[in-house]
């Protein structure tokens, strides 16, 4: 489906200083932007998703939900933060690409940019991981000549499933991944919090 100039106006609307305040403002977002219903997934976050790209120079990039951001500042690897009474952890964080290759023809979608597990949360709400990630962060690449894709950070209660699960490993093609089916292999359960961001190819 075609990214409607109705969800480009709410990215350039939302690039504000700052990080997501509201729980509901977030959840619009995520419906405006057609993610619940592309994912496949029931989102009813209870808690915000904080997620910073750190810059070569100048401050962090924080992402609203919906903002769009120059491919070229989104290098990372991010930050993340959460605000909201979910506990300590363990958490799972995952990101994903649903408009690959172009939001127009999606064939090799959804490609996965982001799966770690391991997350805890310190007492500032920063999220923090000694383990390797299943699959570390790939920098933004739209095609060029595409519109801009949605890049979707989702955070997870980590299930006992999820330690022990073999479906995915530092090696599976990052292609054709679907974060619902694979949620629901390892007991994952619905998102409890989530944010994204808007990225066109570099000029």
């Amino acid at each position: 489906m075609h990214l409607s100039s109705a969800i480009v106006s709410l990215a350039f609307a939302l690039v504000a200083v700052g990080q997501d305040v509201s729980i509901a403002a977030v959840k619009r977002a995520f419906t405006d932007a057609n993610i619940p219903s592309d994912l496949n997934i029931v989102f009813q976050p209870t808690a915000l998703l904080e997620v910073s790209l750190p810059q070569t120079t100048g401050p962090p990039i924080t992402l609203h939900a919906g903002i769009q951001v120059p491919r070229n500042d989104t290098a990372g690897p991010p930050t993340f933060y959460v605000a909201g009474n979910v506990g300590k952890g363990p958490f799972v964080v995952a990101t994903v690409d649903p408009d690959a290759p172009t939001p127009q023809n999606r064939t090799i979608a959804q490609i996965r940019h982001f799966l770690g597990g391991n997350f805890v949360l310190n007492n500032g709400g920063l999220l923090v991981n000694s383990t390797p990630a299943i699959s570390e962060f790939r920098q933004p690449t739209p095609p060029a000549g595409s519109d801009a894709h949605r890049y979707i950070f989702l955070l997870f209660k980590q299930s006992p499933a999820f330690a022990t699960q073999t479906l995915v490993n530092s090696s599976t093609p990052v292609q054709l991944f679907n974060i619902s089916q694979f949620a629901a292999a390892v007991d994952l359960g619905n998102p409890i919090a989530g944010t994204f961001m808007l990225v066109a190819p570099a000029a």
